[in-house]
């Protein structure tokens, strides 16, 4: 008797699981990713117990441009043959090529990372999506440095050459390589091979520049034409770099990294995507009826070891708030 009650539960408790609804999350990325892999970890913690999730990945960082299009039919054949009961997209690569198409399938839809502006992405104001915007703080970082290091007056950011960075380089360069932060002169070089940019990182000090600043820098090509791996870039970019070395996300600060600086994380963009996917699941506001958000502005990372490197000290405003690696 004792047996057959276990199993009852046990068949119950399957065929509960089985009839949950289901989330389709695309990313534009891949999974191995690091901004990817963390906001993947805060969705299932926060929407895994109740409904199942499946990942598909558009892979645009490693895959070629003209492989884009396809991955993007695949995720919305995908989309239309198991009709979830919602989907979010992962960054700028999902919702250009998915916004139109799933607007019209009347699925609700939110996305997260998303650093253009959404009604680039349709010939109309969605219906169906909405979600988070992702901003980089380049202007608030030249501020909190200049705290750090005073007499800075030269800047360079450097990027590799995606989608995300054309944004950034049309919204807040205003489609030019340079622009004046408080005074302080903040150029940005955009990098498509790996020699270009190890290039800009040695010559920072004869080019007059007195800090660095790390971008994206993830799909900078090698000689042999392949994708260089993103921790040797960053780690190589550290161990050379003659000055200080900021970065704009997280996965780019620690010790061998980054010095930090006030960061990104997926892992907030996921919390608010997450969190409002929950509240339309539960008969909330439709995504029509919402306005997207924008994420949390960024938080202060350093790392300790890679602080003393270049004999900088926080000031006490900015250690009162910061977290501190190794």
């Amino acid at each position: 008797m004792k047996r057959r009650t276990i199993l009852l539960f046990l068949a119950a408790h399957s065929s509960n699981w089985a009839e949950r609804a289901r989330i389709l999350v695309v990313e534009s990325y891949n999974a191995e990713y690091r901004w990817d892999h963390d906001y993947r970890e805060v969705l299932v913690q926060m929407l895994g117990e109740r409904y199942n999730l499946e990942f598909f990945e558009m892979d645009t960082k490693r895959l070629p441009i003209e492989m884009h299009a396809g991955m993007a039919e695949k995720a919305l054949a995908r989309i239309r043959s198991v009709r979830p009961a919602l989907v979010i997209l992962g960054d700028d690569a999902a919702l250009q090529y998915l916004g139109e198409p799933l607007d019209a399938l009347d699925i609700p839809c939110v996305y997260l990372g998303i650093n253009g502006n959404p009604r680039n992405y349709g010939r109309m104001k969605f219906k169906n999506i909405t979600g988070v915007l992702e901003r980089p703080p380049i202007k608030r970082n030249i501020v909190y440095i200049r705290q750090i290091m005073p007499s800075i007056a030269k800047v360079r950011v450097l990027f590799d050459t995606n989608r995300t960075v054309q944004l950034i380089h049309d919204e807040l360069f205003e489609g030019k390589s340079r622009m004046m932060v408080d005074g302080i002169q903040v150029d940005l070089r955009l990098c498509k091979t790996l020699d270009e940019w190890k290039n800009s990182v040695l010559s920072a000090p004869a080019d007059g520049y007195q800090v660095t600043i790390a971008g994206t820098y993830h799909t900078l090509t090698q000689t042999n034409g392949k994708v260089a791996d993103p921790e040797e870039v960053i780690v190589w970019t550290a161990a050379n770099s003659h000055v200080p070395l900021f970065a704009l996300w997280e996965f780019a600060v620690g010790p061998h990294m980054a010095i930090g600086g006030l960061v990104l994380s997926s892992r907030e963009q996921g919390k608010a995507a997450a969190a409002i996917a929950l509240d339309i699941l539960k008969g909330g506001p439709k995504p029509s009826q919402r306005v997207p958000v924008t994420g949390r502005p960024g938080s202060f990372l350093f790392s300790k070891s890679q602080l003393a490197h270049f004999h900088l000290d926080l000031p006490p405003d900015i250690a009162a708030q910061a977290q501190l690696l190794d």
